[in-house]
């Protein structure tokens, strides 16, 4: 049989150019990921290095040379050196193998298989903070290796197969951003009124902003909010498209009370520990529940800070703009600085306009109310004086059930994609295995 069973350490030999770091020197470094293998990171003068005693990579005398990390080799930080990263530098938790008695690429599909990783699952890890795993452990694991000329064949096989498979990503990708472009063409018509046909027995928009105005005023004569300073006229040229004839051009501070929520203060802050919401924790149209913290808030702040159903809530800075609607998903809810709640005034019934508004929105229409040269910020000056185009309430829940179906479809269409994508992905692995599986009788 042309096959047979070896060690990986039967076929590297580790070694160590030791190195001593000098603060006036600038050095190269390099990192290994699960994902990209062995690469350049950059360059960082000696007297920034905290570990001195270092070690060199020495691709000129050991061109084939595989590295791991102690630390991440269980999660596939392993791979071959590329020749950029000659003359780098690597402390002793990246130890080098010069790789012979075996095709380098050979070797490459080995470690990159399913059946490879999973024997370095396979050993105990040491270590308490940081769980390593030693070379010594890593050159004991065994694989089925043929003879050369059998490696070179697997190896042009796969590469052709992987030609292909590369071929179909590529075409899945502009699949995908195919269906992005659709979800952003079907919001932009939405919010221009060409997405369902306007019905003449609507009441125009006009009207309904004369009763949110009525609603403003009742409440502010009664106490429950404050007046507002008078905002802008809109001028002609803010506005961004034509809306049709019954919608109506208004600002974010017409129709909605807003505020933003309470500042992190653990030296004043007093009362009941309670979960709130950063700006993290809003993502396009949903939250990231996984890393919440809570702070204390007093019963007299549950009105300005709490959470209705149907609140709109917008980043005010990280990704400025970001908005998600509130559905009672954890009780007791309350929001931090960094974002703004929108509740809307009696009158405006479907608040999921407004989101998709804004989604429709995240272009430099959007970017034009940010404040601030570098970080990027929404203030509350900016969104009380936001434009949004209003349409009669029965269109507004027109719009909404057709962009509900039409975002489903583009959704469908994107889990399908992404089965592709997996299926080919598998296919490849498939093949890998098939071939390193296959022995000559």
């Amino acid at each position: 049989m042309s096959w047979k069973e070896v060690k990986l350490g039967d076929v590297v030999k580790q070694y160590r150019i030791e190195h001593l770091v000098q603060d006036n020197i600038e050095y190269k470094q390099v990192t290994i990921s699960k994902h990209t293998g062995v690469h350049f990171r950059g360059v960082k003068k000696g007297k920034d290095i905290g570990r001195k005693r270092q070690f060199l990579i020495d691709l000129k005398k050991y061109p084939n040379t595989l590295m791991f990390v102690r630390q991440g080799v269980e999660d596939g930080s392993i791979g071959i050196a590329p020749k950029e990263v000659d003359g780098c530098i690597v402390t002793e938790n990246m130890p080098m193998f010069s790789i012979e008695g075996i095709d380098s690429e050979f070797l490459d599909l080995i470690i990159k298989s399913k059946q490879f990783q999973e024997e370095v699952s396979k050993i105990t890890t040491t270590g308490s903070a940081q769980k390593s795993i030693h070379e010594r452990q890593l050159l004991e694991i065994e694989f089925l290796c043929p003879n050369r000329d059998k490696q070179r064949q697997i190896v042009n096989s796969f590469v052709g197969n992987k030609e292909l498979n590369s071929l179909l990503e590529s075409e899945l990708s502009t699949q995908t951003n195919i269906v992005n472009q659709l979800r952003k063409a079907f919001l932009r018509e939405a919010m221009q009124g060409k997405i369902v046909l306007q019905d003449n027995n609507d009441e125009p928009a006009s009207e309904l902003l004369k009763r949110i105005k009525a609603e403003k005023e009742k409440l502010i004569a009664e106490g429950k909010i404050k007046k507002q300073k008078p905002l802008p006229e809109i001028k002609p040229e803010e506005i961004p498209y034509e809306i049709p004839e019954s919608w109506i051009w208004c600002r974010v501070s017409e129709v909605a009370e807003h505020c933003l929520g309470k500042m992190l203060d653990a030296g004043k802050n007093k009362g009941t520990l309670q979960p709130y919401l950063r700006n993290i924790n809003i993502r396009w149209l949903n939250f990231d529940f996984s890393c919440l913290l809570k702070m204390r808030f007093e019963e007299k702040e549950e009105e300005r800070y709490g959470l209705n159903y149907g609140d709109i809530l917008i980043c005010e800075g990280g990704e400025p703009g970001r908005a998600a609607i509130w559905q009672n998903q954890i009780p007791n809810m309350k929001i931090q600085k960094a974002i703004h709640r929108v509740r809307f005034y009696k009158g405006i019934d479907n608040k999921y306009f407004l989101l998709y508004l804004f989604l429709s929105a995240r272009s430099k229409y959007l970017d034009s109310y940010f404040t601030g040269a570098g970080i990027k910020h929404f203030t509350g000056k900016s969104l009380a004086r936001f434009l949004i185009p209003l349409p009669p309430l029965a269109e507004q829940q027109r719009i909404v059930t057709k962009l509900e179906q039409l975002m489903q479809l583009c959704s469908e269409l994107e889990k399908t994609i992404n089965q592709s994508k997996e299926e080919t992905n598998l296919l490849l692995q498939t093949v890998l295995r098939e071939a390193l599986e296959e022995k000559e009788k």
